[in-house]
């Protein structure tokens, strides 16, 4: 298969991944109908969001954590009809050998990387992991490296920071090895002891934390006396306002301080700033291919109208914003800042696109 084909082929099963900790990218395994990710990438949590090409987005339940590893099992949704992929060997990968890494880097939408194993074994951590020169960035990580033949050989882990496309797989025989486990657990959450590696799952839980075969303390989500991610502060104000709007707040999230919504046609994204900025991006649609002269001309005026937004032009999207300081954000001022900029996004929308000749939003596939 050529580097396209194996793209093309791939493209259904690649699962984008969020948690309120970050995002990842996971992979569905139809012979063994789960999605398979990173631990990092889930840890601490017992659902993850998933969204795919041919699946919509969606909370599904955490099966199966191997820390050790850094292997992640979640449910798959029941009814899904995506394709085979195979599993081929990580052991067999020599130096030189041509690989693709697939994932969702920085959140960005299926990307593919071509590069070569620089290692075939390189020791990390305690265990062997395949290294690569195909460019792996935050987010990549859960994804699967593939071979030439269009096989799985390993799961993109890691990368050293300041390196040069220093990047990390772990060779699919370990993965191999926990599916064969697991199977006598599917359906039931489960977690590979740190420590001693055996597989643990609620009902064998000692004294309701301990690994009952050599008694490390174990951390199962649904078991924190915490309960589940509660956000403070003004993410916490942010959440109660989109909840107020009609948001599900836990497939908004994108992390501990990004948010993403629809309204109408319009996308917003939602992200709360280290400088104490919250700024609030509507995509709408893109410039008309023909008399932009006029679309500029009404988008001025408004802006001058306009109050706490305004609209600008990035490349060819319309974008409509507003921002607030967090020094200044209570429920009452955040709901009707937010409340205008989502009415007004898809009101905004719908007239560039119908009085304008605006071209809808090129959205961007999962």
């Amino acid at each position: 298969m050529d580097a396209q084909q194996i793209i093309d082929h791939f493209q259904h099963v690649i699962i984008q991944i969020a948690t309120p900790q970050g995002t990842g990218t996971g992979f569905y395994i139809k012979s063994e109908n789960l999605i398979i990710t990173n631990d990092h990438v889930v840890k601490g949590n017992s659902e993850a969001v998933i969204s795919g090409r041919s699946l919509p987005k969606q909370m599904s339940p955490v099966f199966f954590n191997d820390a050790k590893y850094d292997l992640a099992f979640i449910k798959a949704p029941e009814g899904i009809e995506l394709p085979e992929i195979k599993l081929g060997s990580g052991l067999s990968v020599k130096e030189g050998d041509q690989v693709i890494a697939i994932g969702h880097p920085y959140g960005l939408n299926y990307t593919a990387t071509e590069g070569i194993v620089s290692k075939s074994k390189r020791l990390q951590r305690g265990l062997n992991y395949i290294q690569i020169d195909a460019a792996i960035n935050p987010g990549n990580s859960g994804g699967p490296l593939v071979n030439a033949n269009g096989d799985i050989v390993g799961v993109n882990t890691f990368i050293i920071a300041g390196g040069d496309n220093l990047g990390f797989a772990l060779p699919v025989e370990y993965l191999q090895e926990d599916l064969n486990e697991y199977k006598q657990y599917f359906g039931k959450y489960t977690q590979k002891c740190h420590s001693c590696g055996f597989y643990v799952t609620e009902e064998t839980l000692d004294g309701g934390e301990y690994c009952p075969n050599c008694g490390t303390k174990l951390e199962f989500p649904k078991l924190k006396p915490e309960g589940e991610y509660k956000p403070t502060g003004a993410a916490a104000v942010i959440e109660t306002i989109l909840e107020q709007l009609g948001k599900d707040v836990k497939l908004a999230r994108r992390g501990p301080y990004s948010w993403e919504a629809e309204e109408g046609t319009a996308k917003i994204f939602i992200n709360y700033n280290q400088d104490g900025f919250i700024v609030c991006d509507s995509m709408l649609c893109m410039l008309p291919k023909t008399n932009i002269g006029a679309m500029y001309e009404f988008l001025l005026r408004e802006n001058y109208n306009l109050e706490g937004m305004m609209f600008s032009v990035n490349n060819q999207d319309v974008v409509l914003s507003t921002f607030i300081y967090d020094q200044y954000l209570t429920y009452e001022t955040g709901l009707e800042t937010m409340k205008a900029l989502f009415a007004n996004a898809d009101k905004y929308d719908t007239i560039l696109l119908e009085q304008y000749g605006a071209q809808p939003r090129v959205t961007d596939e999962n």
